[in-house]
């Protein structure tokens, strides 16, 4: 697995900080802990982030965890800025969006050879989906670990599905429904 830069761990997907979020999606009111002056380490990485992700992608993904059950799927994911859109998604334009992932297999027979992964472009691949088809519901050391990781358990729905940081510490997820831009082979 190639080495990930100290800034993926830092920044992981260019994640943003969000307030706690309550089950009908409104801002918890803070905690008293919350409204004293935060330490130095609570302000330079904030307890929770948000990673985004579109419905289309979600929903294959799941497909394809159901269909490979009772095997595993480990695929490389890879974003495209809010900015590229068509549709305005009310983030910042240079906001990650995942959008698609690479299949495993692309690229194996050079990677056996050479040692180097030519199935994921340059500069993609700060996100990764795995499954746990028998559990658990949380990142273990035998996992691919990437800055972020989407990680998702039977039985194959949305609420099965969560993301982490490398560290295992859990990242709010953010489904937008919106179609990624169409791309041209030049």
């Amino acid at each position: 697995m190639p080495d990930e830069t100290a800034d993926d761990d830092e920044n992981p997907l260019d994640a943003e900080a969000t307030p706690e979020r309550t089950t009908e999606g409104e801002a918890a009111e803070p905690r008293p802990s919350e409204t004293a002056e935060p330490r130095p380490s609570e302000t330079a990485e904030p307890e929770r982030r948000r990673v985004h992700v579109t419905r289309g992608l979600v929903d294959l993904l799941l497909d394809m965890a159901e269909d490979a059950e009772p095997s595993s799927v480990n695929l490389v994911l890879a974003p495209t800025p809010a900015g590229d859109f068509d549709a305005d998604l009310g983030l910042d334009p240079e906001t990650p969006v995942l959008t698609h992932f690479y299949m495993a297999e692309a690229g194996q027979s050079v990677s056996a050879v050479f040692g180097m992964d030519l199935g994921t472009p340059a500069g993609r691949g700060r996100a990764r989906f795995l499954t746990h088809p028998q559990g658990p519901f949380e990142l273990t050391e035998r996992d691919d670990l990437a800055a972020v990781v989407l990680l998702a358990v039977p039985p194959w729905e949305r609420r099965t599905l969560a993301a982490f940081d490398r560290a295992g510490r859990k990242l709010e997820l953010a489904v937008l429904d919106a179609e990624p831009p169409q791309e041209e082979l030049d």
